[in-house]
């Protein structure tokens, strides 16, 4: 993959522990070292408010190079890719089922939130690689919290993948091409 140019909106889904962060570093530093952008942004969406949570960010963190430029965002998504915007450095959203998680624990109009990144995507200067967790896959969740978040996370995964020109899942670090 090294030297071709990043798509305008890439989505990578996977489980837990998939390797889709992995891959979505990956694929953005194969085209750092094809010299075909000078450096990237991460985009975290999480909060460090447990030890297990901050050893989680450190092992994301100690695997990333210098080349990375860190933006710590975990409720204003639209507002942190619009101003880190530029055609030259790629931004990496990790993870979009984190920041769902942030809206719904502090109230936010989800429905809303996922319009406005779906309408900022539509024509971001990109490149920028979205990773979400695709939760659809099990039993239905006993409880109408994790319900509304297995729901919201569904659809909120159809209107990025919606826009996206290429969509990865990714199952024991593997990537299968959804969309390209």
């Amino acid at each position: 993959m090294s030297g071709k140019i990043l798509p305008r909106v890439t989505l990578i889904l996977g489980g837990a522990r998939s390797g889709k962060s992995r891959h979505a570093e990956q694929l953005i530093e194969s085209a750092l070292a094809g010299e075909l952008y000078e450096s990237a942004t991460y985009l975290a969406t999480a909060e460090a408010l447990d030890g297990e949570m901050k050893a989680r960010i450190a092992e994301h963190r100690a695997r990333r190079g210098p080349v990375w430029h860190t933006v710590e965002e975990p409720l204003d998504l639209v507002g942190a890719l619009t101003a880190n915007a530029d055609p030259a450095r790629p931004i990496l959203v990790d993870c979009l089922t984190l920041w769902l998680g942030n809206l719904m624990g502090v109230g936010r109009d989800v429905d809303a939130e996922t319009t406005a990144l779906a309408a900022r995507l539509q024509d971001f200067g990109g490149p920028v690689v979205l990773v979400s967790n695709e939760v659809g896959l099990g039993i239905v969740p006993d409880n109408e919290l994790a319900r509304s978040f297995r729901d919201h996370a569904g659809r909120l995964n159809q209107a990025v993948a919606d826009i996206a020109d290429r969509v990865l899942f990714v199952a024991a670090g593997l990537p299968l091409t959804l969309k390209d």
